[in-house]
């Protein structure tokens, strides 16, 4: 019976990565989503969000288990089938420029998705069927056949190659073919620009094989050149830092929050965003997760994407929340009607409104980590001098205002306590960065600024009902963002008031032990929009954090195991868990989750060894 809705879990994807583009690929062997030439091009495969919008499947024919890992250092997945007559390998990867290594991973990508099937014992049936949907389903393609694969024509040309004959029928390459031990077949699909003369060949299945060593050979070079964290949880926080690496679009230095749109945060709801663009949260806070492995050749290409892409200035509107990854500033949102959405969550929306809003936090994010790196980025050329004397001047200039906070609300604007306390972060390290700084310099004014700003948060954001620090000033609203205050060294965790706040969230702003972000309470809610909240992972994870901070360590301990718990087999977290039944929610997989859980180790680390100590 023909599939009516894209309903598999979103844990049972894979992501496959090339710092310029991504892909996600099932359990079962089939590319349910990918985008060519970047993270925010219209999807060729869109089988994630509605079953007639483009995937591309090879699988065994009839019934069969499935095992997968990423192969050791790498984004390049290998999963293992078993049936009755045998097993065969399939390996998946999103080519790399051929001999790339090291810190040049990412540059000059070929676009290439590569698909190699490899015997293992007997003999095993197999299917193909590779449905390019060109703008998210809207296009089916003319494909034209020729020896050894195929080409499609229209507005998003792509060339395939198979070990195997194709056969075509309505826009769809089909084929069976059996693998016996010892066979190597090799598969590959390539994009090539509209404007180009020539197009673009795909890789000969017989140089696929060859191909998948040598972008697992580019990770791995990636990897090695990094004094990578070697902690308690290596293997969880290499994953993740690959995983944020994979995240991040190398022509421009720009970092996506993750890979795709409109993953809902709840099924059947209207909480459904397009996250492939460069937050400055989220951006600031992926640095600062990959400060932990010593990834300095990142911060410097991001810091010159932000300067570059705020017209090296913070004031008169000039800096956004956000910006495609190429600088671009209109992020205009609209909705996808044709698309059915992931387990009927419409709408799908591309874009995100979020683009214009006003949020305070953005400078206290960039300016930490700046600081952070500020050694290893040595003297700062002029221009970023004179921007962040600019993100220091404009934090104390307008700190007073309201906005719409670091969750991006939809509704009024409030004096969230979280941008208070990272206008605070901004002026912050803007005075310890003075020295950096020349004559843009002006400590003693943002020193002023700063105890001004922690004057009012420790007045006007103590809530008494609630004994913590509240959402907003003069409220008793919880908000998970009062756990960045020891985090940022705003207040120690060990303070009294701090510990209060801490316990409150832990105690009434938790489901099932995971943290929400804050509570809808009515209707139509404060956020804009009908619905509840899911528990937020990254939210999660900083309260590990400020237990390990104030000496709970083995408390954070437990919540950090049952967090990584809900990961799935190959490592990977969505934006959101539904506690009800544990299952993955929201985009996937989320560079906020997995900044999370790298700087939640790195705490249990510094706490463990205090302990020691």
């Amino acid at each position: 019976m023909k599939e009516t809705v894209a309903s598999q879990p979103i844990a049972d994807y894979g992501l496959l990565a090339d710092c310029n583009s991504s892909a996600l690929a099932d359990r079962s062997g089939s590319i349910d989503w990918l985008c060519f030439p970047r993270y925010d091009s219209p999807a060729v495969f869109a089988r994630i969000l509605d079953p007639d919008a483009g995937h591309w499947s090879i699988r065994p024919d009839g019934e069969f288990s499935a095992e997968r890992r990423y192969l050791p250092g790498t984004l390049v997945i290998e999963t293992t089938f078993t049936t009755a007559t045998g097993s065969v390998r399939l390996l998946d990867a999103l080519a790399a420029a051929e001999g790339q290594r090291g810190h040049d991973l990412g540059y000059d990508a070929p676009h290439e998705l590569l698909r190699c099937v490899e015997g293992i014992d007997g003999s095993v049936p197999m299917t193909l069927e590779l449905a390019p949907r060109p703008e998210y389903g809207l296009i089916k393609p003319l494909v034209r056949m020729e020896d050894g694969g195929a080409h499609t024509f229209g507005a998003h040309p792509m060339s395939a190659r198979s070990g195997v004959l194709l056969e075509v029928e309505d826009a769809t390459m089909r084929a069976a073919f059996e693998v016996g031990a010892g066979d190597s077949l090799g598969f590959s699909l390539r994009w090539s620009p509209p404007e180009s003369r020539e197009r673009l060949a795909a890789t000969p299945s017989g140089r696929v094989a060859e191909r998948i060593q040598d972008t697992a050979d580019a990770w791995r070079s990636w990897e090695a050149e990094h004094d990578v964290y070697d902690g308690r949880h290596r293997d969880l926080v290499r994953l993740s830092a690959r995983v944020l690496k994979g995240l991040t679009f190398r022509p421009t230095g720009a970092i996506v929050a993750a890979p795709t749109t409109s993953l809902p945060e709840t099924v059947g709801g209207e909480r459904n965003w397009d996250y492939r663009y460069a937050w400055i949260r989220d951006s600031s806070l992926t640095i600062e997760a990959l400060y932990v492995g010593a990834c300095s050749d990142e911060v410097e290409e991001f810091v010159s994407f932000m300067t570059s892409s705020a017209g090296g200035r913070a004031t008169d509107g000039a800096l956004q929340i956000m910006y495609g990854i190429g600088g671009e500033h209109d992020l205009s949102e609209r909705e996808l009607p044709h698309l059915r959405g992931w387990r009927d969550s419409r709408p799908v929306r591309v874009g995100n409104g979020a683009w214009d809003q006003v949020q305070l936090d953005v400078y206290g994010e960039l300016l930490n980590s700046l600081w952070l790196y500020h050694e290893r980025l040595g003297d700062l050329h002029p221009e970023i001098q004179r921007f962040v004397a600019d993100l220091a001047d404009t934090a104390a200039r307008r700190w007073h205002e309201a906005d719409s906070g670091m969750w991006e609300m939809r509704g009024d604007p409030l004096h969230h306590l979280s941008s208070k306390v990272l206008c605070w972060t901004a002026l912050d390290r803007a005075v310890k960065l003075a020295p950096q700084l020349g004559e843009h310099a002006r400590a003693a004014e943002w020193a002023a600024a700063r105890d001004e700003i922690r004057e009012a948060v420790l007045e006007r954001g103590w809530s008494e009902k609630r004994q913590a620090y509240a959402q907003s000033f003069d409220s008793d609203e919880l908000d998970a963002a009062q756990l960045l205050m020891p985090i940022l060294g705003f207040l120690p965790a060990t303070d009294e008031r701090m510990r209060s706040t801490i316990e409150a969230i832990a105690r009434d702003l938790t489901d099932d032990g995971l943290v929400l972000r804050y509570r809808n309470r009515h209707g139509l809610n404060a956020d804009g929009l009908t619905g509840e909240e899911g528990t937020f992972v990254i939210c999660s994870f900083w309260l590990v954090t400020a237990l390990a901070q104030a000496g709970e360590v083995d408390r954070a301990e437990r919540l950090f195991g049952e967090l990584v718990g809900y990961a799935n087999d190959l490592g990977l977290l969505a934006e959101e868990i539904d506690t009800a039944g544990g299952e993955q929610l929201g985009n996937f997989p989320q560079a906020f989750s997995h900044i999370g859980l790298i700087t939640a180790a790195a705490a249990l680390d510094r706490a463990r060894g205090r302990q020691v100590a």
